[in-house]
This record gives structure tokens, sequence and C-alpha cells, in this order.
């Protein structure tokens, strides 16, 4: 495994002077032979006259390959069809270290383009579409993966790569283990409890240290202890360097504080949304590790039950007990920190400010997703996305075109997944539909269109593409892939 942030002299004037247009592609090259003589013969030449800084990198490293880059679809099969085609395509094995790429165990499915490697929450949505494709073998794979990544890491990190380690994603392995459960039947959950464990003592670790707020954890103002997107480190990130220094330039915050806030918002999977930024229109304010995100507590309240079914499966009636506790405890400091009563509305919570967000986001419709709402407040809720998120293609991620990926007029799959299940558990079944099936056109209409399955989608246009964000739209693509393949089961297809 080979980080190539150790050649920093190379590593920054690449970066920096932009020699591939998107910051990735170096991070993730594979270099011809050790760093250390490619260092030093960079040193040597660079001075020299005519010397072509590409040109160099061409010829001492391998450049990445995207999965998916030599795919056609076939315009004889329908979607489902054509993704399952691509699933090949999109599968990765085993293998030895490669560049910065950390080898795993067993075989996996990538998101593709630009995206080579294993994410964390891209895989569940992805796994939604394999079991209901029939893979199981392909995701009892991916649940193992992910296990030795906490076996051996002490947590998941956003991906398989060197670079992403200090960070994690949004915490979706306990469903991942309970969707394998359901395949595969309830001793999974006691297969996996060591595992479910360690990882929730990773997000919570920082109730032990004394402090308002360490790590992933933050204690609120009357006592209870809630979580926050947080990373190790407080540098540029190497796949985004050039943004990150550029941004720091500009921002009126330490560089430091900044690049925290900054890879806090890439572990929370919305990278980026004006969700996290305190002028909503000024990327450079970005607080990310300041908030108390609704998403993300609903998601480790749901790991605090699964845990504690694992027990209950086990016959350890009195662990099991415990982590009821802590998760009725966390749906009430949710309810009471981010509810809104009138707005009839979810919302993160500044825990320095001291106040919620103001921010509408569909982060709102975890709460339904993880049933620690009432039945007025998911009214309200419905309400609110039928009147302000329900677009022609779907639903829209936040209300404010801000340039950001995260934001209008984007929709995106994993979120899509999320509001309709949330919206189904409590009754609200026509809207859910609607949603459902409006998304689903739209991925119909596109793929008819561009031959692609798109990483994310204009549903306020469907006209266009989507835009924003750090790089150009990806095709592949994963948990596009799978929540098209679940929900069209369930709501069928257009075609």
């Amino acid at each position: 495994m080979t980080d190539l942030t150790t050649l920093t002299p190379l590593f920054e004037a690449v970066q920096l002077q932009q020699i591939f247009p998107d910051g990735k592609t170096f991070v993730d090259c594979n270099p011809k032979q050790d760093t250390s003589k490619i260092l030093e013969a960079y040193t040597s030449q660079k001075e020299r006259p005519g010397f072509e800084l590409r040109q160099f990198i061409l010829d001492h490293f391998e450049l990445p390959i995207a999965p998916s880059d030599h795919y056609r679809s076939d315009e004889q099969k329908s979607v489902a069809g054509n993704i399952e085609s691509l699933w090949p395509l999109l599968t990765r094995q085993p293998d030895g270290p490669q560049g910065s790429l950390i080898p795993l165990p067993y075989p996996y499915i990538v998101p593709g383009g630009r995206f080579g490697e294993i994410y964390y929450w891209d895989s569940y949505f992805t796994m939604l579409g394999l079991a209901v494709s029939g893979h199981h073998a392909m995701l009892e794979n991916m649940v193992n993966n992910f296990t030795y990544l906490i076996d051996h890491a002490g947590y998941i990190p956003n991906g398989n790569r060197s670079y992403f380690l200090g960070r994690s994603q949004p915490p979706f392995y306990a469903l991942m283990v309970s969707l394998l459960a359901s395949v595969k039947g309830g001793s999974v959950l006691q297969q996996k409890l060591p595992a479910l464990e360690k990882e929730y003592r990773f997000w919570t670790q920082g109730e032990t240290s004394g402090k308002q707020a360490a790590f992933h954890s933050v204690q609120m103002p009357d006592g209870e202890w809630l979580n926050r997107y947080w990373d190790e480190h407080d540098t540029p990130r190497p796949e985004s360097y050039r943004e990150d220094v550029e941004l720091s330039n500009h921002s009126k915050q330490d560089p430091a504080t900044l690049f925290r806030h900054l890879r806090a918002g890439a572990e929370s999977g919305w990278d980026y949304s004006h969700r996290w930024f305190r002028d909503a229109d000024d990327f450079g304010t970005v607080h990310c590790t300041e908030i108390v995100p609704v998403d993300l507590n609903c998601l480790l309240y749901l790991t605090e039950t699964i845990i504690a079914e694992a027990y209950r499966t086990k016959a350890d009636a009195n662990t099991a007990e415990v982590y009821t506790g802590k998760a009725l405890a966390r749906a009430a400091a949710i309810n009471k920190y981010c509810w809104n009563e009138q707005a009839g509305f979810y919302f993160d919570f500044d825990a320095v400010a001291g106040q919620q967000k103001t921010v509408m986001s569909l982060a709102s419709l975890f709460p339904l997703y993880s049933k620690i709402a009432t039945a007025e407040q998911a009214v309200a809720v419905a309400e609110n996305v039928k009147s302000l998120f329900l677009k022609d293609g779907g639903l829209v991620t936040t209300l404010k075109t801000t340039g950001q990926q995260w934001d209008a007029p984007n929709g995106w799959a994993p979120l899509q997944w999320i509001a309709v299940k949330g919206l189904e558990n409590y009754g609200h079944t026509a809207l859910a539909e609607e949603a459902a099936k409006r998304w689903i056109k739209l991925n119909t209409d596109v793929f008819k269109r561009t031959g692609k399955m798109m990483e994310k989608y204009n549903v306020v246009n469907t006209a266009l593409e989507a835009g924003g964000g750090e790089y150009s739209g990806q095709d592949g693509f994963g948990w596009t892939n799978g929540v098209f393949l679940a929900l069209s089961h369930q709501y069928g297809s257009p075609e």
C-alpha cells in the first residue's frame, strides 16, 4: 500500500498545477517503481530545460482505469437487464496492495466512474439491489469485507484507500448485517456482534473523554450524548488537495480548522451541502464538526437497536436492555434537539451556537426511516415533503441551489430510498409511491437518453443533467443501480 502524499514536493506540484482535471486521479495511480526512486528522479530532473511534469508522471505511474469505462448499454435490454450486465464490470476481485488501495479478502462492488474502490455508505444501497437480484453470495462478501475492515482498522474507512484512513462514512454496517440476516437467518447477528460493537465504540468513544466534544461525540446542553462527523486529521484531503488549499486562501477560518470541517463533511457523505455552512452562500464557512446531524444520530439509533436484537438472539436479555435503553435515550434526544414543532420538520443542531440550524433537507426523513418520529410528526414531515421537496424527477435534496452537489436541484438514490421507506413506515403510501415512481421514471428516461445510470440526477428539470460539486457527473453507478432495482421491484418500471 503506497501513500503518494509521502512524495511531498512531487505530490504538491501535481495537485496544485492540476496535472489531471480530477485530483483523485493521481492519488489512485500505481507507481511503477519504488517511490523513493521516483522522488529522487523528480528532484534531479525538474529543473532541466524541457521538463514536463505530466510526461514524468505518465512515465513513472500507471493511471487508474474506471471499471465501467468500456461498457456500452444494450438497447434491446431493459434498464434492470443492463444493470445485471453492469455488476460484473463493477466487481473487483481480492488482490494484493496496489498503490493507495487497501486490499480486501473478498470480491466487492465499486460504484463506477472515478470511484474504483469500495465506499462505505454507497455499499448498503448497492446491496439492496444485490438482494433483489438474488446475488446473495456477493452481498455476504460485501458484509465480510466491512467486517474485515472493522477488525483490522477498528472502523470502516470512507473507502478502501490509504488516504481515507482517519474518517468513516454514515454508519450503515448494522443495516448491512440486518439485510444479510434477512437472507441467511438470525445467526448472522450473533456472528457479527463483535464487529457491530467495535464499530459502535468507534463512534461513541468520545463520551469518556471528559470534554464537551471529542472525536465523534458531543455532550448536549442538558447532558445527553449525541454524535457528529469528525476526522482524525486537519490537513487538506489528498484527493482534493488543490480545492482545499484554494478554499483556505479565501476562507476566514484557520486552515487546520477548515480542513477538519471539510474532512468531516466528506465523512458525512454529503460533500458538500449548505447544511454544513454558517453562511449558505459561502463554502468557506463550512463548520461540519460543530453540527449534530439528525441523520447520523438516527443511524446510530438503528445500530443500538440492532445490537440489542443481536443480544436477544443470544438470550442475553440484560445486555439487550442496556442497548435498548441507549436507543430510547438517543431517540428522545433527537426529538428534543432536532424537532421543530413550528416548522413541522427535523433540523440539524448547531452545538456551538446552542440552537437548531435552519436548512431544510431530506435528512429530516431519517427519523421516519428509523421510526423515532410520532405519527403527528410524520404527518407534518410528509406535508413538507409533498409541498416543498417533491419535484418532477423525485425528491430534491435541499431547497436552495448553491452550486454544491448535495443541494438543489439534485436528487440522490440513497435519499430517495430513505424518504420512501420512511413515508411508508407511517402509512403515507401514496406520497411514497409517487416519489418512487417519479425517480424510477427519471432514471429510466436518462438511461434511454444516455445509456448510463448516473451518480446523481437533476430532479427539478429532468431534461438537464445534474451538476455541482468538485468533479463531473459519474456513471456506473452502484447505489443508483441498487435503489432502482429495489424500488422498481416494489413499484414497477415504466418500460
